[in-house]
């Protein structure tokens, strides 16, 4: 944990904007300014890029992939610059939480991976970096999108051993559990073996 040096009320006031920020839905935006239809219908109705994929757009997938990283980032940096370390790991903690848990859906969001892979690329990029890379091998060994995303966010710790960036331990930890816990249907299918591939039209990820 970061020492708490910022004003009580700054803090607050990070927390809030942050998790607004990351409430954000950019992949229904994204879809329905498009015309391919009300994402939560589609696939597995999960606000994503995975499922975002599943209209065949490419592009908006891409897009939604891109901006739902950037919503963590940029509470991050924002948070850092204007106030202190301290709020830049409450900015990055709230802006998730917007994300998986967003008031304008009635607390219906995403998984949270891409939020967190860009709140982890903002706060110590060498570990953002690290922990994609952990992504794009696992994905590459298994072709299962949802264990990639699982292992990436469990190796989250050893590579903030591995690069001296300790004291964003708890709040690494934090956010792995929440992926977890937004992805316990997805261990329960990897489990079974019943867990679809990437590419496969019918992945209920």
């Amino acid at each position: 944990m970061p020492h708490i040096t910022s004003a009580p009320l700054a803090l607050i006031l990070v927390a809030v904007l942050a998790y607004l920020l990351g409430s954000v839905p950019f992949g229904i935006v994204i879809t329905r300014a498009l015309g391919l239809g009300d994402l939560r219908k589609i696939g597995s109705g999960n606000i994503g890029a995975t499922n975002v994929l599943r209209t065949g757009n490419k592009g908006a997938a891409l897009a939604t992939l891109v901006l739902d990283a950037a919503k963590g980032g940029i509470a991050v940096l924002i948070a850092r610059a204007m106030v202190g370390e301290d709020a830049a790991q409450l900015a990055g903690l709230t802006a998730f939480l917007g994300h998986l848990y967003p008031v304008w859906l009635g607390f219906k969001g995403g998984k949270g991976v891409a939020t967190f892979l860009g709140t982890l690329l903002a706060l110590a990029w060498p570990v953002g970096l690290a922990v994609c890379a952990t992504w794009l091998v696992t994905a590459i060994l298994t072709r299962i999108s949802s264990l990639s995303a699982l292992v990436a966010a469990a190796s989250s710790a050893l590579w903030l051993f591995f690069f001296n960036h300790g004291q964003m331990l708890a709040l690494a930890v934090v956010l792995t559990l929440l992926v977890y816990v937004r992805h316990w249907a997805n261990l329960e299918r990897i489990k079974a073996g019943t867990e679809p591939k990437i590419g496969q039209k019918k992945d209920p990820a």
